[in-house]
């Protein structure tokens, strides 16, 4: 039975913050390297941009980025620019000109579209020579004892929870069709220094976490987040953390 002086009592509180804090963000990196494939800097759209992720990072590349979302909500929350147009729209009915994008990029959402549809709708739209991007991040990974501890929950634990969806994004999307000229991606990563409370409220907004608690399963959780805490140490101790950007890119 918890006591008034139990770590563990506060563990769920960590979700209520922002969804948006817990959020990887990608590097600049990455949005140099696109803008360096693509053939000119005219028009760059995001496809499932969210609420920016993506989208605000290529507009210092681009004269002007398109951010297309399906989700009004995502899009009224989405990070403003002047470069920068957001849309109400799904992956399969792009309100774009014919042959007018120079790099078409899905980040983190290519799971979820019609890729035939989607693949048609990026051949209309792009113009000779275009780079379309699928980006997604991997796994996160820990110093070497919190990433065991780590990995077994991800795997073992909370892996029943997500969608099937979510193994395309965890391999990349190497098993996703593909019909482009590919090129080789650079390894980029994403890295943050995190606080526990920090790590806890990223997993606390995922899918598989809300899942495993409507299943009644929040004691797995408990047990995980205890476990991690012990291994964590000082709680306002910052430990590495990390996720591999994966990539699909290609020439249209």
């Amino acid at each position: 039975m918890a006591t008034d002086s139990h770590p563990a009592r506060n563990w769920f509180d960590q979700g209520g913050r922002a969804y948006a804090r817990f959020r990887p963000e990608y590097p600049r990196e990455l949005a140099a390297f696109l803008a360096s494939a693509a053939p000119d800097d005219r028009l760059a759209v995001d496809v499932g941009c969210g609420n920016g992720q993506l989208t605000h990072l290529l507009a210092p590349w681009f004269q002007q980025v398109v951010g297309l979302d399906p989700s009004a909500d995502q899009i009224a929350n989405a990070v403003p620019n002047a470069r920068i147009r957001y849309e109400c729209a799904p992956a399969e009915q792009l309100p774009v000109l014919d042959a007018s994008a120079s790099m078409v990029t899905a980040a983190q959402a290519a799971h979820w579209f019609d890729l035939p549809v989607f693949y048609r709708e990026v051949r209309r739209i792009a113009v000779p020579g275009a780079i379309v991007a699928l980006v997604s991040y991997g796994v996160l990974t820990l110093e070497p004892l919190l990433d065991q501890r780590f990995q077994t929950f991800y795997r073992d634990e909370i892996g029943p929870y997500w969608p099937p969806e979510r193994k395309l994004v965890d391999t990349g999307y190497a098993t996703l069709d593909f019909p482009f000229e590919e090129l080789a991606p650079p390894s980029l990563h994403i890295r943050l220094e995190w606080h526990l409370s920090d790590f806890i409220g990223y997993v606390l907004t995922w899918s598989a976490t809300r899942s495993a608690r409507e299943a009644g399963k929040d004691a797995l959780l408990m047990a995980f987040f205890d476990d991690i805490a012990a291994l964590w140490g000082d709680p306002n101790a910052k430990r590495p953390v990390s996720w591999p950007i994966n990539m699909r890119i290609g020439r249209v």
